[in-house]
């Protein structure tokens, strides 16, 4: 394996067994559930917006290492960050993991999210990986949801 596929392997594994903003979040103003009914992996993504911006974002969860890792990473990429912003990086990331399209040369900059490059080659895994940015996408919306979100 290339260096750069050791370090991308190495971050996923650091990210799945040490997550980062894991628990709960009372103070929360948004709030959804996600959950992969192919393997299971479940979670509730939590957010305090204030306005248009993220000011905080948690999750808690079980799932495989590669969700575990993209909600980890996710909590830390969309802090700061606008709602429009949010979505905007939601939809590179989603290009990025399915390998649909190209992105806009005004696309956000994806940083370590770059390390799911390679989960578009297992199509499996990209439900894995998209599910904590689709249960975003929905607390984002504001939306009461009876059921959680899936990536189906």
């Amino acid at each position: 394996m290339s260096q750069l596929g050791d370090l991308y392997q190495e971050l996923i594994l650091d990210h799945s067994k040490r997550p980062r903003n894991f628990g709960p979040m009372p103070e929360a103003n948004r709030a959804a559930e996600g959950f992969n009914r192919l393997c299971g992996d479940r979670l509730m993504l939590y957010l305090k917006m204030e306005g248009e911006v993220v000011r905080e974002a948690r999750f808690q969860g079980s799932g495989c290492a590669i969700s575990t890792a993209s909600a980890s990473l996710l909590t830390e990429a969309v802090k700061g960050k606008t709602r429009a912003e949010a979505e905007a990086l939601f939809q590179r990331f989603h290009q990025l993991v399915t390998g649909k399209g190209e992105a806009p040369a005004d696309a956000p900059p994806l940083g370590k999210l770059a390390v799911f490059s390679g989960v578009s080659e297992y199509p499996a895994r990209v439900k894995c990986a998209s599910l904590a940015w689709h249960t975003l996408h929905s607390a984002l919306e504001a939306k009461t949801v009876a059921e959680p979100v899936s990536t189906e």
